[in-house]
């Protein structure tokens, strides 16, 4: 288990078809690109369960946003947010080493497990949550792009969100351009 206290960032969509609060969780799911859902029902149904993934790094996000063309967009349409938990996130440590990965292998599966197909993580997601979800915030994995941590919520984290972020901006916002262009340095990728 690992006991996370520390920032977390989320870039949301704002405006468009599917607008969410940088303290929404989704109640549909599972999501066919997305890794770590924990939901039950056929691809894209409405749930009982609530997710939201995150990241202890502003770089995780625009890297896990932005992984398909590799060129970050900034636009009003979407925000980067930032805030630190009301209280100590419990959250199921799959990162590997230190022995992080003795409860995938105690529980059938390897350290290997968030390389696996998006299909299999999804359903040891809904299992986990089955089992834990009343116990556990949620995951604590490794970004698929970076290997950095990433943070998957799940409905039971609700109650440690705080009253408001200690930033939100939208991406087009001067502040956000220069975390960006970090990013670029970094990566390489294009900003636009």
């Amino acid at each position: 288990m690992y006991r996370h206290t520390g920032a977390l960032w989320r870039i949301h969509t704002t405006s468009g078809p599917h607008p969410a609060a940088w303290s929404d969780l989704r109640w549909t799911g599972p999501i066919r690109s997305q890794r770590w859902d924990p939901h039950n029902g056929p691809l894209g149904a409405p749930s009982t369960v609530g997710v939201s993934y995150a990241a202890s790094s502003y770089v995780t996000c625009f890297t896990e946003v932005f992984q398909e063309s590799r060129t970050i967009t900034l636009t009003s349409s979407r925000a980067l947010s930032g805030w630190f938990p009301s209280r100590p996130l419990e959250l199921l440590n799959l990162t590997g080493g230190e022995g992080s990965g003795d409860w995938a292998v105690r529980h059938g599966a390897s350290a290997s497990l968030p390389q696996a197909p998006k299909r299999t993580c999804r359903a040891w997601a809904a299992a986990v949550h089955d089992q834990l979800g009343d116990r556990i915030d949620g995951l604590w994995v490794p970004s698929a792009v970076l290997g950095d941590p990433a943070v998957v919520l799940f409905t039971r984290a609700a109650s440690a969100f705080p009253a408001a972020p200690s930033f939100s901006r939208t991406l087009e916002q001067d502040d956000v351009r220069v975390m960006a262009v970090k990013v670029q340095r970094r990566l390489g990728w294009s900003v636009l």
